[in-house]
C-alpha cells in the first residue's frame, strides 16, 4: 500500500450555528483521481476550499504528506502552492494574456526568474492544448479555453495535489469536453486529483473512488463499479438514478438541438 499524500482527519466546518459538514474522513493516495458528488449545498465545495485552506476548518485535521497544514503556524501561502485549485468561473485576471496569466503565480509568489517563467507558462500552456492562444486575453477566448488556461495557471505551480470545483459547470454544453479530456491527460500522468462534479460519464471514466456526500456527512465512498452499479446506501442509488436521468436527457436534448 503507498502511503497516502493527503489526509483528513474528523474535518468539520460550521458557519454560526449551521453545519456544513462534520467528522469528514478520507484519505488519498499518490496519482489517486477521487471525485466528489452530492446534493447542491452539501458542503462540496467548501470542504475544496477548506483543503486549499481558502476556508478554515473549525475542527479536525488536513495532511499533505507527512506536514498538518490545518496547524495555526501554517503558512498558507507555502501551502497552496502545493495544492493547485481550479474554479467554476475560472477567476483570470482580464487585463492579462493567457500566457501573463499563468506566468504571474510563477513570478510573484515563486520569484522565478523571467525568462524560466516565461518558458514554465508556455510549456503549461501546451500541455492543455493552448500554446498559440497565449497571447489572447481571457474575452478573446472561450469559456472552454479559459477554463483551461486556469488549470494551466495552476499546474504551473508544480502541485502536489489539484482541485477541481465544479470545472464544467460554467461552460456551455459543447465546451466541456474539451476541458474534460485534459483532466483525463492529467489523471493518466498519475496527477493527484479531487474533483466536485457533476458529469457523471467522467466520474465513472476516471475516477479511482467515487465519494457521495449529503447534509455535511459522508454517505458511501467506493469504485465506480460499486457506487454506479452495486450501491450499499438506497439514498446513493436514488441520487446517482436521478442525476444520471437528469444530464442524459440535456445530453440528449443539445444533440437533437
Amino acid at each position: 500500500m503507498s502511503k497516502p499524500i493527503l489526509t483528513i482527519k474528523n474535518l468539520t466546518k460550521k458557519y454560526g450555528e449551521n453545519v456544513v459538514f462534520h467528522d469528514i474522513n478520507l484519505s488519498v493516495n499518490e496519482g489517486d483521481t477521487i471525485v466528489i458528488i452530492g446534493p447542491s449545498g452539501t458542503g462540496k465545495s467548501t470542504l475544496l476550499r477548506c483543503i486549499n485552506l481558502l476556508t478554515r476548518s473549525d475542527a479536525g485535521e488536513i495532511w499533505l504528506d507527512d506536514k498538518e497544514i490545518t496547524c495555526k503556524e501554517c503558512d498558507e501561502d507555502k501551502v497552496r502552492q502545493h495544492i493547485g485549485m481550479v474554479f467554476q468561473n475560472f477567476l483570470l485576471f482580464n487585463h492579462l494574456t493567457a500566457l501573463e496569466n499563468v506566468r504571474l503565480g510563477l513570478t510573484r509568489v515563486k520569484h522565478m526568474n523571467p525568462a524560466d517563467a516565461q518558458l514554465k507558462a508556455m510549456q503549461e500552456l501546451e500541455r492543455v492544448g493552448l500554446l498559440d492562444r497565449a497571447g489572447h486575453y481571457p474575452g478573446q477566448l472561450s469559456g472552454g479555453q479559459q477554463q483551461r488556461v486556469a488549470i494551466a495557471r495552476a499546474l504551473a505551480m508544480d502541485p502536489r495535489v489539484m482541485l477541481f470545483d465544479e470545472p464544467t459547470s460554467a461552460l456551455d454544453p459543447e465546451l466541456i469536453g474539451e476541458v474534460l479530456e485534459v483532466m483525463r491527460k492529467l489523471a493518466l500522468e498519475g496527477m493527484t486529483m479531487l474533483v466536485v462534479t457533476h458529469e457523471m460519464g467522467f466520474a465513472r471514466e476516471v475516477a479511482d473512488r467515487i465519494v457521495f456526500l449529503e447534509k455535511g456527512s459522508v454517505v458511501e465512498e467506493g469504485s465506480p463499479n460499486d457506487l454506479f452499479y452495486h450501491p450499499k446506501n438506497e439514498r446513493t442509488r436514488e441520487f446517482l438514478w436521478k442525476i444520471t436521468e437528469l444530464y442524459g436527457k440535456k445530453d440528449t436534448e443539445q444533440g437533437n438541438g
